[in-house]
C-alpha cells in the first residue's frame, strides 16, 4: 500500500476511533440520551475497525475501494484535532444537551465522516466496496440520526 494510502487510512481510523471516544464520553455524561450515544459510539467503533481490516489486507492496490477515504487529508487532520479538542472540554465541563448534540452535527457534516456516507451511497465497484456496504447498512447516515432525534426530543 503506497505511504500516501495508508497515511489517509490511519488518519480515517484515527477519525472513527476519536467520535466513538466522544461518544462514550458523552453517554457517560449525559445519562438521559445514553442509549443513543452508546449507538453512535459503537458504530464508529466498528467503523474503525472496518478500516483497520482493510489496512492489514494484502490485496493490489487496484481492489482498495478508489472513493472510500475523503480526498482532502487535511481536512480529516483539522477534524481530528477539533474532536480530541472537545474531548478535552467536554471531560473539563461536560456540554449542555443542545451543545452535545450540534456539536455532533457538525462533525457528522464535516469532511471525513459525510464523505463516509457518500461512499456508502456511491455504486459499488468492488468487493471490499461490497464488503463495507453490508457491513455498515444499518449505521446509515449519522447526521440524519442525530437531526431526527434532536427533532423528536426537542434539542436545540
Amino acid at each position: 500500500m503506497p505511504a500516501t494510502l495508508l497515511k489517509h487510512l490511519e488518519e480515517s481510523i484515527k477519525l472513527e476511533l476519536n467520535l466513538a471516544r466522544l461518544y462514550t464520553l458523552l453517554h457517560d455524561q449525559l445519562t438521559e440520551d445514553e442509549d443513543f450515544w452508546w449507538q453512535l459510539a459503537m458504530e464508529e467503533r466498528g467503523h474503525a475497525s472496518l478500516l483497520q481490516q482493510e489496512k492489514k489486507q494484502p490485496q493490489p492496490m487496484e481492489f482498495f475501494p478508489d472513493n472510500l477515504l475523503a480526498k482532502d487529508l487535511q481536512s480529516i487532520v483539522d477534524n481530528n484535532e477539533r474532536i480530541s479538542a472537545l474531548i478535552t472540554a467536554y471531560t473539563a465541563t461536560p456540554p449542555s444537551r443542545s451543545a452535545a448534540f450540534q456539536a455532533a452535527l457538525d462533525i457528522e457534516l464535516a469532511a471525513g465522516e459525510s464523505h463516509f456516507q457518500q461512499f456508502l451511497d456511491s455504486p459499488t465497484h468492488s468487493y471490499s466496496s461490497n464488503i463495507f456496504k453490508q457491513l455498515n447498512q444499518e449505521d446509515r447516515d449519522h447526521a440524519e440520526r442525530i437531526r431526527g432525534y434532536m427533532k423528536i426530543n426537542h434539542i436545540g
